[in-house]
């Protein structure tokens, strides 16, 4: 993966480590991400991704998907 972009995006409902589980894994999975960390304290996700084959939309849709989110 070239040129990776990271991105901290802050999102609300999160509020147990089972809810950091549900976004770590189903954003893990998009094609294109290279990593992913939930700071549950802060209520933000670090995506470290290729936007060249995803795009940052994908994301916020995958969060949303599992419940919560993106302001």
């Amino acid at each position: 993966m070239n040129n990776l972009e990271k991105t901290t995006l802050q999102v609300s409902g999160m509020s147990c480590n089972h809810c950091v589980s549900a976004v770590e894994v189903s954003v893990g999975k998009l094609k294109g991400v290279n990593s992913v960390q939930v700071n549950l304290d802060s209520g933000t996700v670090l995506v470290e991704y290729d936007p060249s084959g995803l795009s940052l939309d994908t994301i916020k849709e995958e969060i949303e998907e599992q419940g919560y989110d993106v302001v």
